[in-house]
This record gives structure tokens, sequence and C-alpha cells, in this order.
């Protein structure tokens, strides 16, 4: 097996294009990821990777070699979920993503609960709400909130998810109630944007009696974590976009008032993701098929009526 584990942490250092980058996600040291690919290139007779003071360059032997491993581990993955099939005793680890908000409400609270029915298999999950990558992040999972785009992953459709635009009592007091999203336009409001490295343009996706129309918005404060909006329009810093289901109760109390009722933002999918493979594995479809129940069940919780 030594020789599948040295090959396993040469895909990953190939994907991730650094040797302490895979050593932490394969939880060894970055000296023994090196001694591992070290070993793999004595054994092959080739430089697998050119060193660089940034980033690890693989060589043509290292792209060759790369692509027949990740095969031979596909096979390997394949061959040990067919026995886990038979014998109905899933195991390993799953790797999840997950928003902030729908990590935290949804599918953290439930991992632990999934671990009792199921004490082989080891959750790990990664909460963030910038947009992730699955394969070079190795993900096994990721749960997603928006519009889905085309892609080679397979998705799971679990709810469709009103937003809404909201604001505290003290902002509307001295910024004033806008009835339509025309009014956040050129800087009329103070609009609190998520944002992270690499977004695009910020555009509001809001229903017009035209149809969906994105509005140009801006303001003072940007974040990369939804729940830090939040907060800030909690303090009377400005409008939020978000999911009902996020500030269902701020919206009860009065903590949040909805505005711009006149153009509601388009709803969003919740949904969730996986490479095509993985299906196949047992662990993955009990854990999937066990959130998504979770998620429906917290959802009916959690509507504005």
């Amino acid at each position: 097996m030594s020789y599948v584990v040295n090959v396993r942490m040469f895909v990953r250092v190939f994907e991730l294009g650094n040797m302490s980058a895979a050593a932490r996600d394969l939880r060894v040291s970055a000296a023994v990821a090196s001694s591992r690919i070290a070993e793999l290139e004595k054994h092959l007779g080739v430089r697998l990777f050119n060193r660089t003071t940034r980033r690890l360059q693989p060589t043509e032997h290292g792209k060759v070699f790369y692509s027949g491993a990740t095969k031979v581990l596909e096979t390997i993955e394949d061959a040990e979920a067919a026995v886990m099939e038979i014998t109905r005793n899933p195991r390993g680890s799953i790797f999840v993503a997950a928003p902030l908000g729908v990590g935290r409400q949804f599918i953290a609270p439930h991992v632990p609960p999934f671990k009792d029915h199921y004490p082989e298999i080891d959750v790990r999950l990664r909460l963030s709400d910038r947009k992730i990558n699955m394969a070079e992040e190795g993900l096994d999972v990721a749960f997603v909130l928006g519009h889905l785009k085309d892609s080679n992953l397979k998705a799971r459709m679990i709810a469709d998810c009103d937003r809404v635009l909201c604001a505290s009592p003290d902002y509307i007091k001295v910024r004033g109630h806008p009835a339509h999203g025309s009014e956040l336009a050129n800087r009329q409001h103070d609009c609190l944007q998520l944002r992270f490295p690499g977004s695009p343009e910020f555009r509001w996706l809001l229903q017009t009696g035209d149809g969906p129309n994105g509005f140009e918005v801006a303001g003072p404060f940007e974040s990369d974590d939804g729940d830090v909006l939040t907060q800030w329009a909690l303090e009377g810093r400005g409008i939020v976009n978000k999911p009902v289901f996020e500030v269902v109760e701020h919206l009860k109390s009065g903590a949040l008032v909805e505005v711009a009722k006149a153009t509601p933002p388009v709803p969003v999918q919740l949904a969730c993701l996986y490479p095509h493979r993985t299906f196949q594995d047992p662990k993955i479809r009990l854990f999937i098929d066990f959130m998504i129940a979770k998620c429906r069940m917290e959802l009916d919780k959690r509507k504005l009526v």
C-alpha cells in the first residue's frame, strides 16, 4: 500500500501545486510529503516536479504520470466502494464544503448524528462563502447556494430559496425606505456586498415587471462572510441581500425590515454537487441522502409565514 500512498500524495501535489498544501490536505507533515514524492521519483527513475520558489511545476514525465495515476486511484476507490457495498459497512473520509450560512444552520448540526449512524465514516467539513473548485480542493461533496451553471459535476436539487432585501429600522429612519430596486443604484443607498478575490462586477439580480434585471449597487462595506453582512445590517450600516432562511428570525422580530418589495431578489437554488463517479461510493450516497433530508426539514422551519 505504500506505493499507492505515494501515488495519492503525488496526485494531490500535482493538483494543488504546493507540497505543504498537499501535506495539510492529507494530514501529514511537509517532510513526509516530500519523502513520499522522492520515493516515487526514485522508483520511476524520473523527476516528476521542477521546484521553484513559489510553486511546484510538473515535468513532462509528471504530466504523463498524473493521467495514469488518477485512473489507478479511481479504480482502487471503485473497488473499495464495491466491497463496502457488499459488506454494508461504509467507511472512510468524506470531504465536504458549504457556504457559511448553509453550513452552520443546516449541515454542521447534523454531522454528529450522521457520525452516530455511521461510526466508521469521518466527515471533514469546510465552510466558506468564497467560490470553490472541487477538483483542486479534493472535495467529494459541495453544497452551493446560487444560480447553478452547467458543469461536469452532478447536482442534486434541494430547494428553491427565496431571498429578501432588508435593513434595520434605524437605517430606514435615516436613509429612507426604498420601494424599488432602482432606488438602490447610483449610490442612493449603502448596499452590503458579499465579495471575495475574483468576484465579478457586483450586481443584484432583482425581479421586475420586465423579468429579472441586474442592478448595480455599491456601498462602503463588503466582506467575504455573509454572517458579517447580516450583523452590519442589524447595526444599521446598510441594506443586505440575504436568503430568507438566514434572516427570518430578524424579520419576525422587527430587527430587520424588508425593503424594495416591488423588486424582490430572484430566488436561488440550494443544491448538492458531486463528481459523477463519487456517487458510486456508498458512503457518499448515504451522506448526501441524509443531509438533503435534514436541509429540507430545516428549510421548512425557516419560512417567512
